[in-house]
């Protein structure tokens, strides 16, 4: 079948009368989507008849999707790269030309456009199609070649990439360290520090590399997380003085013993255990002095300086009452690491200078101590980087000489799970000029891309240096089904019905796949909020006959399991199908955040929190999204009154999602 005749390329037009929009439209005036395309040119490119009308009506992406979501498949391709800025004549070369010449489709068969495959990709990428019908563990160390590009640069000094859920941010630093331990010089020694904030995202970082690139690159990685290698540090040099660290939450609990015993009620101990890690802490502060000077940036509330006065004064009192008893914790160890590596790192600079002026004379004196007067690696990479605290960065750049590809970083602040927040610039990590953004997810579907989004609200989020970021422009390039939702009346009913339905995401894997092509991957993922809640799950799973894992500080026990861990512990981590349950008035945001009411930039940022832990937990899922809760929905959910019983909504026949539906 010969390939269209090229129209006249057209000048923008208004739609014809019968197409413009009407006085109630909350669109009107807006200019069409497709404005600078006539009909014959849409026609000519694929555009199936029935919905011309309603392609010119098109004046925003979330009516665009609606559309496609029911389109014929050429239609779909045609509209998606036409709004992507590709032209007609691409258009053409691209999508149109090459269906022509395959087996003849029919432009109007909707049955057919509706029963594709659960995930499909919405362009000609071979690459990601590849991936995805491959086994599941390839999709998981997939690097788009758009990406290459920033795995091999060279930069000079600290880079970073940020990019939303799905854009390959983890890959791409997987693929740097591969590129980077390919170009060292031969040896045994681990000169390329790959780390991030937890222990089960190291450990599934520490196995993506082996199937990316095998033993002999590891090697030559040290993977670790960076409070492990902080408290490495501190240990190497005996000056832990037999200490036993505590988690924060225990750390939390001396604060608020130490406020009853002095019967202090102006300040409470969450806010002044958070000043103490982020600011006292994070920017190694040693007196009263120096923190009357320090920048409280990402802090909220204002503090005048007698309140300032106070504040020390009740810091100096907790860290005597660790010291005490022998305790310190996690953000402590980091400090320390960062200052005996700082200070490493300024006997190095002495050295070289000396050495410069006395040249090989002295290195042969000093032949021994130079050995130990050496940076301990030669390239660092950072995964999920919006987690790490200041005392992190400080620790990080002491750890690496100062120059070309030192410090490499990926991340998202949308995702911040944990109480962090730092300005890489006053830390000495400048990634000014070096910073480049992904925008295009390869892992989660548009459908659930919508809703995760929608779950972020208005909020303005920052981007580590002094400034915000946004997810403007973020979008997929996959297609699949829409996430489902369903109230219950109770937690045990909500059971009952998670229990089902992972039960039957199960059988139609193995219906479709005849057998499992992932034997040794995990693929269905379940998150609530609580603890408490984990066990649950995984007992009521196990009356259903599905085997199920929990995911504790070092990952899941289980990799042939339904992993089943509390929202926090799937950062990182990615499925094929995510269930999340209990998403209920009191559970998320957690009703302790109410006691903030009183500090409203504190609120706002405990309300942020949480909302970025949902987020990271919808976009977990490639394939399929399942959110549920029992009683009052929480309010980050959208308005979904009445929805899972209404058929979408349409335009002059035409289907499309509710107004302002995320689900």
């Amino acid at each position: 079948q010969p390939a269209p005749a090229k129209p006249e390329p057209a000048a923008a037009a208004e739609p014809p009368p019968s197409q413009a929009p009407s006085s109630q439209d909350p669109h009107a005036g807006a200019r069409p989507l497709f404005g600078d395309y006539t009909t014959e040119q849409l026609r000519d490119l694929g555009v199936a008849e029935a919905l011309l009308p309603l392609v010119a009506k098109v004046t925003t992406e979330e009516e665009l999707y609606g559309l496609v979501e029911y389109a014929p498949s050429l239609t779909e391709e045609v509209l998606l790269h036409l709004a992507d800025g590709k032209g007609y004549d691409a258009v053409l070369e691209e999508v149109t030309r090459p269906v022509a010449a395959a087996e003849p489709v029919d432009p109007a068969d909707y049955s057919a456009a509706l029963a594709r495959p659960a995930t499909r990709v919405t362009s000609e990428d071979t690459d990601i199609q590849a991936a995805i019908e491959d086994r599941f563990s390839r999709w998981k160390v997939f690097l788009h070649p758009n990406q290459h590009k920033l795995v091999q640069r060279d930069y000079r000094g600290p880079a970073r990439v940020s990019g939303g859920p799905g854009t390959g941010k983890t890959i791409v630093a997987l693929h740097r360290v591969a590129h980077l331990v390919g170009r060292l010089p031969p040896g045994r020694g681990k000169d390329v520090l790959l780390t991030t904030f937890n222990k089960n995202l190291a450990a599934d970082l520490r196995k993506r590399l082996l199937e990316l690139c095998g033993q002999e690159v590891a090697d030559r990685v040290e993977i670790v997380n960076i409070d492990k290698l902080a408290t490495q540090i501190v240990a190497e040099t005996g000056r832990s003085g037999g200490r036993r660290w505590i988690d924060d939450n225990k750390a939390l609990r001396e604060w608020e013993d130490m406020l009853t015993e002095v019967g202090e009620t102006r300040w409470d101990a969450e806010f002044l255990h958070a000043e103490w890690n982020q600011v006292v802490l994070g920017q190694a502060v040693n007196s009263r002095a120096e923190y009357f000077r320090a920048r409280r940036a990402g802090r909220g509330r204002r503090i005048s300086r007698a309140q300032r006065a106070q504040i020390w004064q009740l810091v100096e009192r907790f860290t005597m009452r660790l010291d005490e008893k022998g305790l310190w914790t996690h953000r402590q160890v980091a400090e320390l690491a960062a200052r005996i590596r700082a200070e490493q790192a300024m006997k190095i600079a002495a050295f070289e200078e000396r050495q410069e002026r006395e040249g090989a004379e002295m290195l042969q004196h000093l032949e021994q101590s130079w050995d130990n007067l050496r940076y301990p690696y030669r390239h660092v990479v950072v995964d999920e980087a919006q987690d790490l605290s200041p005392a992190h960065w400080k620790l990080l750049r002491a750890l690496v000489r100062e120059g070309d590809n030192d410090i490499f970083l990926v991340g998202d602040t949308h995702q911040r799970i944990y109480d962090n927040y730092a300005s890489l610039s006053s830390l000495g990590v400048n990634i000014r000029g070096r910073s480049a953004r992904l925008t295009l997810s390869y892992r989660t579907t548009r459908q659930i891309l919508g809703s995760a989004l929608g779950l972020l609200g208005e909020e303005t989020w920052d981007n580590l240096d002094d400034s915000t970021e946004t997810l403007a422009g973020y979008r997929s390039v996959l297609r699949g089904p829409r996430p489902e939702f369903q109230q219950l009346d109770t937690w045990a009913a909500e059971l009952d019905a998670l229990a089902e339905r992972v039960a039957a995401w199960q059988q139609e894997d193995r219906e479709r796949a005849g057998e499992s092509d992932d034997e040794e991957q995990a693929t269905i993922g379940v998150a609530v909020p609580t603890r408490d809640m984990v066990a649950e799950v995984e007992q009521r799973l196990a009356r259903e006959g599905v085997r199920a894992a929990s995911i504790g500080p070092d990952g899941p026990r289980l990799e042939t399991a339904v992993h089943v861990g509390t929202l926090h512990r799937f950062k990182g981590l990615e499925y094929r199908r995510m269930a999340i349950a209990g998403i209920s008035q009191g559970l998320v945001p957690s009703h302790h955040v109410e006691q903030h009411r009183d500090d409203p930039q504190r609120y706002e940022r405990e309300l942020q929190r949480a909302r970025s832990l949902l987020f990271v937990a919808a976009t977990r899922a490639r394939d399929s999204l399942a959110i549920s809760w029992h009683g009052t929905p929480s309010p980050f959910l959208p308005d979904l009154g009445g929805q899972e019983e209404r058929a979408p909504a349409s335009v002059d026949g035409a289907l499309f999602p509710p107004s302002g539906a995320m689900f």
